[in-house]
């Protein structure tokens, strides 16, 4: 019988600590397998990842002065892939400046994590899906949460839209002039009303907001420990989109009066509500998902524009894709025990029409010019229930490049030269909208 536990608490609260005990296990005898160690460094947050045979029980607690995370796991003991957990730490790391593992007591290893500033960790289990086995997961997040429009600011360091961007973040009006898109004036906004004043009926905006720059979100699909889509190759679909993006970022800031903004920039996960709640608060004008399709055969190809549907996806395969991208929450990890409530909330279908027909209409636009470098799988804009696209006020879209299962389109999407087409290709779609459709789907 293990010795009890009181003691333990009644130390760590005397300390100011804080604990969180996972459910027990029942049964639970033998010794598990660590089958493999990930971390997934990001500015948002690191990821630490420990992969086994077997569900296990943990306890954490943070220290300060200096700071550290305690991890204490039940049901193992030292093995080389836990070990390997040290080297895996990177220098560049913002949350992790070393581990150390070691064998606390009988049954029970511990993990210390020396921190480079105070975090607010969440740990919880993952049930076994796809490729992977049952999961225990730590997320290192910083005390106070970074503001995606902070990020976006920082980004534009030694720009002439910086003083346009700070502005908006400090939700005050700017003077710049209003920017154009090939050469085309955007009309400006309604004035508010006056105050006391009722706020008017919901309605769909006559466009950007005089001085700010018209803002593309780009959200690179999947990433960290859901790769998505995997080729014959190997290849993997997160990291193909992550580069097609930021060639396409790079392509868009070079625009007079556009600017682009990355859901994430690197290989980490982004659950689905979170690329929706950042691309509404940098108040983008534009959403646009990137992705590389799979299918069970290997004969299938070519690119595809989706657009979210309300009644319905617009055949059978489209549901087997809607349903395929929207488990990603499943396999990248969510911890539905801190967020289920708020998950719900921002998955529910608040599109609206207006948004809706806008983005059929940047769609098609696009669809077109990526019909000029590759073939097309269909050749109209097709509709699912993508959770991704459900942005109550931004125009939104979901881009599949290629088939990563073809092995010819495979090939292509591995090369630099075609992940520029592709980029190419979408920005002249965009430019094609917003030149015949200057008045942008915003709500009031």
């Amino acid at each position: 019988m293990r010795p009890p536990a009181a003691p333990l608490r009644r130390k760590l609260i005397a300390g100011g600590c804080t604990l969180l005990l996972l459910p027990l296990v029942p049964g639970l005898a033998r010794a598990a397998t660590i089958v493999a160690v990930r971390t997934w460094p990001a500015d948002e947050y690191t990821r630490v990842t420990l992969e086994m045979d077997t569900e296990l029980k943990a306890e954490h607690f943070t220290l300060d002065s200096p700071h550290r995370l305690v991890v204490d796991i039940e049901g193992v003991q030292l093995s080389t892939a836990i070990n390997d957990l040290v080297s895996k730490i990177r220098p560049n790391d913002p949350y992790i400046s070393a581990v150390r593992v070691g064998q606390n007591r009988p049954n029970v290893v511990r993990l210390v994590f020396d921190l480079k500033q105070d975090v607010a960790p969440q740990v919880f289990t993952l049930k076994p899906i796809g490729e992977y086995k049952y999961r225990l997961v730590l997320d290192l997040y910083p005390k106070i949460a970074q503001d995606p429009l902070m990020a976006l600011l920082k980004d534009t360091e030694n720009d002439p839209l910086a003083g346009i961007l700070e502005s908006l973040a400090q939700g005050g009006p700017s003077e710049a002039p209003i920017p154009s898109v090939e050469g085309q004036k955007l009309p400006p906004t309604a004035r508010k009303p006056p105050e006391g004043a009722p706020p008017p009926p919901p309605r769909t905006a006559p466009g950007p907001r005089p001085g700010r720059p018209i803002l593309v979100a780009l959200d690179p699909g999947h990433g960290g420990e859901d790769p998505g889509a995997i080729g014959k190759r190997g290849t993997r679909e997160k990291d193909i989109v992550l580069q097609i993006a930021l060639r396409l970022k790079k392509l868009i800031d070079a625009q007079p009066g556009m600017r682009a903004y990355l859901t994430r920039d690197r290989d980490y996960f982004v659950p689905l509500n979170v690329r929706v709640q950042k691309a509404r608060r940098v108040q983008a004008d534009l959403f646009i998902s990137i992705h590389a399709d799979a299918w069970i055969k290997p004969t299938a190809r070519g690119s595809s524009v989706w657009a979210l549907s309300q009644h319905g996806a617009t055949s059978s395969a489209a549901r087997w894709l809607a349903k395929k991208e929207n488990d990603a929450d499943l396999i990248g990890g969510v911890n539905l025990g801190a967020h289920n409530a708020q998950v719900a909330k921002v998955l529910l279908d608040l599109s609206t029409g207006a948004q809706i027909n806008d983005s059929i209409r940047v769609g098609t636009q696009v669809l077109k010019e990526i019909g000029k470098i590759n073939k097309l799988h269909k050749n109209r804009i097709e509709r699912a229930g993508f959770a991704v696209l459900k942005a109550p006020d931004i125009p939104s879209i979901l881009i599949e490049t290629a088939f990563i299962s073809n092995p010819q389109e495979e090939q292509l999407l591995r090369t630099p030269a075609h992940q520029q087409r592709i980029a190419h290709a979408v920005l002249s779609g965009i430019q094609d909208y917003f030149s015949a459709h200057p008045a942008l789907a915003r709500r009031g």
